[in-house]
């Protein structure tokens, strides 16, 4: 069939999406929402820049579409939570050292830095990283906890409010060290202490004796 199937044709444009999804990451990490160009996003997501309006119709739109697919991806590897296991301790540890993981990724800390940068004179931008990253996460992070106040496991009254004293309790400070450039990376060893005093802390907190 001329032009090939729908299903290779739509496979052939999510991949240039994401080309120039990346191009666009390089540019905006490199200069910044205001510096950054039409034109210098193109070159680096090697497209020409007709090409790229097809895709996106303004920086503005593009880069809300960089950071919602950034931070969903993010919200979704972070929360995939199996609601019927009957260890919190362990699903808990699991998920505070992956969260860690990825949260200290030097892309992502650049991504907050850029949000932050162009929300205030971009406040949707803002709305909409947090609406695709950590209010998805505290979302399906709840759910998780519902299930297990349900089964008995957990005493959460508010197990949104529950769910973001985890996270907060995993990060506790380590993001805002990472985003003023205050001090390095946490090491392996780090990681796990501070997972392990989170999940402790949120058990003696939420836990069922």
């Amino acid at each position: 069939m001329a032009g090939g199937s729908v299903r290779e044709r739509e496979g052939g444009e999510s991949e240039k999406r994401r080309q120039i999804l990346e191009g666009a990451r390089r540019v905006f990490t490199a200069a910044g929402f205001d510096g950054a160009s039409m034109g210098e996003i193109a070159k680096a997501a090697g497209v020409s820049k007709g090409t790229l309006y097809v895709y996106f119709d303004s920086k503005d739109a593009l880069f809300e579409a960089l950071t919602i697919a950034k931070k969903r991806q993010l919200a979704e590897a972070l929360i995939a939570l199996d609601p019927e296991s009957s260890d919190p301790r362990g699903v808990l540890t699991q998920l505070g050292h992956i969260y860690l993981t990825e949260m200290s990724r030097p892309e992502h800390v650049s991504l907050v830095r850029m949000v932050i940068g162009a929300c205030e004179k971009f406040p949707h931008l803002g709305r909409a990283y947090y609406e695709a990253g950590p209010a998805l996460g505290v979302e399906r992070l709840s759910r998780y906890l519902d299930a297990q106040v349900q089964a008995g496991r957990l005493n959460c009254a508010d197990t949104e409010l529950a769910a973001k004293h985890f996270l907060h309790l995993c990060q506790a400070g380590l993001l805002t060290r990472l985003l003023f450039s205050a001090g390095g990376v946490a090491d392996e060893e780090e990681l796990r202490y501070r997972v392990s005093e989170a999940v402790r802390v949120f058990l003696a907190g939420y836990g069922v004796e």
